[in-house]
């Protein structure tokens, strides 16, 4: 199921040139992340406290198709591509209107508080597969 996700573009997040400056574009797919995984009714700050297990990037694949520019209203869509024991990979893409700006593969591990990975318990699992 896919998960989507508004952002406007402040005047902040661009460049000399009045574009996205490159390195906004993983601010929003984080943001869409977060709000991804508390539409799902996952609370990170209760399972950090009760299981000590954090969500961490491993890696980013990001294409940058074409720019955003000040005051445009995008769509961030964030999709779950994989899911397995201690690892996520999320296939996010911005969008403006019909024209894709955007795309990313990105992978995540759920990790214990001294940086190890952690197995994911069975019902955060079950929530993520939506």
């Amino acid at each position: 199921m896919m998960h989507r996700f508004a952002v406007r573009v402040y005047y902040e997040d661009t460049d000399l040139a009045g574009i996205v400056y490159y390195a906004n574009y993983l601010k929003f797919i984080e943001r869409a992340r977060t709000e991804w995984v508390r539409g799902l009714g996952v609370d990170q700050g209760r399972l950090k406290a009760e299981s000590g297990i954090v969500f961490a990037v491993r890696r980013v694949e990001a294409d940058y198709l074409s720019p955003a520019r000040f005051d445009d209203l995008l769509e961030v869509r964030t999709e779950l591509a994989a899911l397995s024991g201690a690892r996520i990979e999320l296939v996010q893409e911005v969008w403006r209107g019909d024209q894709r700006l955007f795309a990313a593969r990105v992978g995540l591990v759920a990790l214990r508080e001294d940086g190890r990975p952690a197995r994911m318990p069975e019902a955060l699992r079950a929530a993520l597969a939506g």
